[in-house]
């Protein structure tokens, strides 16, 4: 075992008590087969599957592509402002349970309004849910709209206008879906504008994609933070630039191994990011889909990679850096983490 740990047992122990934001969650990917039935029901909603046990059958993907498929054709199900409150509920539920104490979530309105159903719909049951975890658990949190990559920079620009009189609730904008022929520099104009309004800007970059979609990021769309951005490590000055820049990755390991982007953990370049002074996070992405939240993330390439306690303490305390919240509010879980380590 490295530095500090007598056994895998207590390293997994320090990890579940260890204090850590989650950066990179879609929360319609955090659908879980059993909500997914309850809310097929609930909302008479025929699904392709027979039991919650064909839908876990069926994630088996080899490709980004083939998880959006049936991520999408999930998301059908969500229909109501109260299916959006239990959704969200249920992921902020297991993300205390993993001593979570900030989340900044995705959401994907463009998935929704193309059903009809309303914008307000989803971001009113999602932020209901995100007012009563903080409430409950003292857990806060920030949203994310993202836009999807597949389709095109007018529809982002659309939805940009819908999401205008609810700017108060989201932090900022994203870009998510397939990245394979849908480079940042399709959304320059919608970003710039997003900017101007305030926003925070991240993009998903360099996970299928090729490191120069995240310096199309960088330099065209002027992100705050990289989500994934594994392939960067192909670019040795590109690895250069992030490490001197202080660029968040938000990275997601189970992800990568479910979506075929690494054979195995062991293969992760988590730690190679890490040495190479990289700000980089751990993430549990889709967690419905891709097999374990925040913490069964943390152990995968904790155990895979052989990370120590100092290596567990900079990703904790590279997902507080690397939050949008104030300097203060880091400042306070900084302390935290010193004070558990």
């Amino acid at each position: 075992m490295p530095d500090g740990f007598a056994s895998r047992e207590e390293r997994a122990a320090f990890i579940a008590g260890l204090p850590k934001a989650e950066l990179h969650l879609h929360i319609e990917g955090s659908l879980e087969p059993e909500l997914m039935f309850e809310l097929a029901q609930r909302n008479q909603v025929a699904i392709p599957f027979a039991s919650v046990e064909d839908v876990r059958a069926a994630y088996a993907f080899s490709n980004l592509q083939d998880f959006l498929d049936i991520y999408y054709q999930g998301m059908g199900v969500l229909q109501t402002e109260q299916d959006f409150y239990d959704l969200t509920a249920a992921y902020c539920a297991r993300a205390n349970a993993d001593n979570v104490r900030h989340i900044e979530i995705f959401f994907d309105p463009q998935g929704h309004t193309a059903r009809g159903v309303a914008f307000e719909t989803v971001i009113t049951g999602i932020t209901r849910a995100l007012d009563d975890a903080e409430a409950r658990y003292a857990m806060t949190s920030k949203l994310i709209l993202c836009f999807l990559r597949h389709l095109s920079e007018a529809e982002a620009e659309a939805t940009l206008d819908e999401a205008l009189p609810f700017l108060g609730r989201i932090a900022g904008v994203g870009l998510d879906s397939s990245e394979l022929g849908h480079p940042p520099a399709k959304f320059e104009r919608v970003f710039a504008r997003a900017h101007a309004l305030g926003l925070k800007l991240v993009a998903h970059a360099g996970e299928e994609g090729p490191p120069e979609y995240v310096r199309e990021a960088l330099d065209l769309l002027k992100v705050d933070r990289i989500d994934h951005g594994n392939r960067s490590l192909e670019d040795p000055a590109l690895v250069a630039r992030l490490a001197t820049s202080g660029m968040t990755l938000t990275v997601c390991p189970l992800s990568n191994l479910k979506l075929c982007v690494i054979d195995d953990v062991a293969a992760h370049p988590l730690k190679t990011m890490l040495d190479a002074g990289l700000r980089a996070t751990v993430n549990s992405d889709d967690p419905s889909y891709f097999g374990g939240y925040v913490n069964a993330n943390y152990q995968a390439v904790a155990d895979a990679l052989d990370l120590s306690r100092d290596d567990l303490v900079t990703l904790a305390r590279n997902s507080f850096t690397g939050s949008f919240l104030s300097d203060a509010e880091k400042a306070h879980h900084l302390a935290a983490i010193d004070a558990y380590a």
